[in-house]
């Protein structure tokens, strides 16, 4: 090898190794980066809390603590009718009604809310098309006061049916109507609460309840009947109910995988009154001395005795005529004889 390659070939190891030299200390002077927190966003400076709905809440909807919230909101887009926060006690909006239909995220203006009380506020909790109709009920009729407005119950009709016979009457209880949502209780449409926030249980005389004309119709009728009392239901109800619906056709099921039409779906269902599918207990459900079905009538003769009119179908005298029992002819030949039945011939 001669003396000029060797010149090049030193010169090339020597610039790869400052070069590497080089690189390192770049690599150890750097700083590790840090991971810091990123900070929240803060609202902007010029912000007030209001208060809004945190879902879609349509005309009737009783107000409770789920259904609204405060959100910061630019103040020179606040009206003067929005609830600010630290100016409005939330617990005195519970139980109020939505008058007119408020969008999820949207604010809760004072107008839009009817108060307990105030004139129109049971018009405004109807939903369309509905009708309110009160029940006379008891403090044992009426689960003890243990049913507050936006609940739903069942409607159960005690009687007693006499039938035409002489022996005890048939007593029996059936469940008429269902999932019925209550609207007030005697004159209060909110729940009453203590220094506490506790839910405060009192006894009354009248729950007014949700339901369609046609229901209507038959509570008038069933006060007449008999003795009406109110079952609470579960809220878990809802879900059997609704395959039950859809299997009969009651309910239509949106063709189209839409969230927003399912969540339609779900509230139809549970706001509907239901009515026709009944069930019914009698005594004998209960002991085996009372009776499972209405007396029937009292055995009668098969031919009821006659009062003859004087001189008409009666012996000379005025001797009454003798009346037959049931009879059979015979016929022998050209002869033609009676003979009543169980006698001889």
């Amino acid at each position: 090898m001669d003396g000029r390659k060797i010149i090049l070939l030193v010169g090339a190891l020597i610039v790869a190794a400052i070069t590497a030299f080089m690189a390192r200390s770049l690599m150890m002077g750097a700083a590790a980066p840090v991971a810091g927190a990123v900070a929240p966003e803060a609202p902007p400076v010029n912000s007030k809390k209001v208060l809004v709905a945190t879902r879609a809440l349509p005309v009737g909807t009783i107000l409770d603590p789920e259904s609204m919230r405060f959100q910061p909101w630019p103040e020179e887009l606040i009206e003067n009718a929005y609830h600010l926060e630290g100016a409005v006690d939330l617990k005195a909006l519970q139980g109020t009604v939505v008058r007119f239909a408020i969008p999820a995220g949207q604010p809760i203006s004072q107008g839009a809310l009817v108060k307990p009380g105030d004139r129109g506020f049971l018009a405004a909790a109807l939903g369309a098309g509905m009708r309110a109709v009160t029940v006379p009920v008891s403090a044992q009729s009426a689960v003890a006061g243990f049913v507050f407005p936006g609940d739903r119950v069942d409607l159960i009709l005690t009687q007693s049916v006499q039938g035409g016979g002489d022996g005890p009457p048939l007593r029996a209880s059936e469940t008429v109507l269902k999932n019925l949502r209550v609207l007030a209780t005697d004159q209060r449409a909110d729940k009453q609460t203590d220094e506490n926030g506790n839910t405060v249980v009192s006894t009354y005389s009248t729950v007014t309840v949700e339901v369609t004309p046609r229901i209507a119709e038959k509570i008038a009728v069933a006060q007449t009947v008999g003795s009406l009392s109110l079952s609470l239901r579960s809220i878990a109800d809802n879900s059997a109910e609704l395959e039950e619906a859809i299997a009969n056709g009651e309910v239509q099921v949106p063709e189209t995988d839409d969230p927003a039409a399912e969540k339609a779906m779900l509230a139809q269902v549970a706001a509907r009154p239901i009515e026709g599918r009944t069930s019914f207990s009698t005594g004998a459900d209960v002991s085996r001395f009372q009776r499972a079905t209405v007396p029937g009538r009292a055995a009668e003769s098969a031919a009821p005795a006659m009062a003859a009119a004087p001189g008409a179908g009666a012996f000379p005298g005025g001797a009454p005529a003798v009346v037959k029992g049931p009879v059979v002819r015979v016929a022998r030949g050209g002869a033609v004889s009676e003979v009543e039945v169980g006698g001889k011939k």
